[in-house]
């Protein structure tokens, strides 16, 4: 008995020594150390190619290609609040000629449950544009040629802008609500107020399994906006510019960080004025426009890739 006894002590004895020995090892350097709190710093980043840059329903590039960048810096203040500032490039092509529309903004991002805000300012800045001319036929050009409008030559102007968003279905549907309003629309001394409602419905991935390319993400999305415009004073004599509503739907695929958009816009403008309100530098002898005529604002169907990322996520 004495015997088993010991053999029993024994095997007991040896079989703990393992785990005593793991106990008394050196700690393995860093086994036990925190993870470091999330900076509540970010960078958000990206840029897109497109057969066109619309603005609420009005061509920006003459119905033709345009290109865009921007970079937007966020501090979360918690889980609520996250203030940003910002700011985007456009290649445009308009008729006082400016070397790019560049955005400059910054605001305020509240979130409570399924409720998301956004209470911003922005300014929208049209570096190196030119005095335009009436040139004899309908339209304007930057050659002197009689009658100046050296009022569009510099059309910077601002915005403030309030948002709101809802998800009825949880990343699935979700609906919202934008207003912005400026003082003095394309510095023209009008008033503009812009409202819109928008719609998003984000559906199952899906398997393509083309070459590295899996799943892949799909949502359709559109907007209806009324633009109210004031009285323009900065043409020597006041004119009354006109008020209009604009639409767009489309739909869009997701990979990681790209998209592919196609989107059909359209507006309840006449050519007439469209050319009101753009100025539109194609004439007879250019671009086949019926004098005092513009095709800016007519339906067209544009598509944009583009690419997304912030610094946490993508750049870790």
């Amino acid at each position: 008995m004495k015997k088993l006894m010991l053999a029993v002590t024994a095997a007991a004895t040896l079989g703990a020594m393992p785990a005593l020995a793991a106990d008394l090892s050196p700690m393995p350097r860093g086994a036990f150390v925190a993870p470091a709190p999330a900076s509540p710093w970010d960078i958000a980043f990206g840029g897109a190619l497109m057969t066109d840059y619309n603005f609420r329903g009005i061509s920006q590039s003459n119905k033709s290609q345009s290109v865009t960048a921007y970079e937007e810096t966020r501090y979360t203040v918690n889980p609520n609040w996250q203030i940003y500032a910002g700011s985007q490039y456009w290649g445009v092509d308009l008729p006082n000629r400016p070397s790019c529309e560049c955005d400059f903004y910054a605001g305020v991002r509240p979130t409570f449950g399924a409720w998301a805000f956004d209470f911003g300012y922005i300014y929208y800045w049209y570096p190196k544009g030119q005095a335009q001319y009436f040139d004899g036929a309908g339209g304007l050009t930057s050659t002197p040629n009689g009658i100046g409008l050296d009022a569009i030559k510099k059309v910077s102007y601002w915005e403030v802008y309030g948002k709101l968003g809802y998800d009825l279905i949880k990343d699935r549907f979700n609906v919202g609500a934008n207003v912005y309003y400026s003082p003095s629309w394309l510095n023209t001394g009008a008033s503009g107020l812009y409202a819109s409602g928008t719609a998003k419905f984000t559906g199952s991935p899906f398997m393509l399994n083309i070459g590295p390319i899996d799943q892949v993400g799909w949502y359709i999305s559109g907007e209806v906006g009324h633009y109210n415009l004031g009285t323009a004073t900065a043409f020597g004599s006041p004119i009354s510019l006109p008020d209009y509503w604009t639409w767009n739907a489309g739909l869009a695929f997701t990979y990681k960080v790209f998209t592919v958009d196609v989107r059909y816009y359209d507006t309840d403008l006449s050519k007439q004025k469209c050319f009101t309100l753009t100025g539109d530098f194609n004439t007879p002898g250019n671009g086949s426009n019926i004098p005092g005529t513009s095709k800016w604002c007519g339906s067209t169907v544009i598509g944009k890739f583009s690419a997304d990322l912030t610094a946490m996520t993508n750049l870790k």
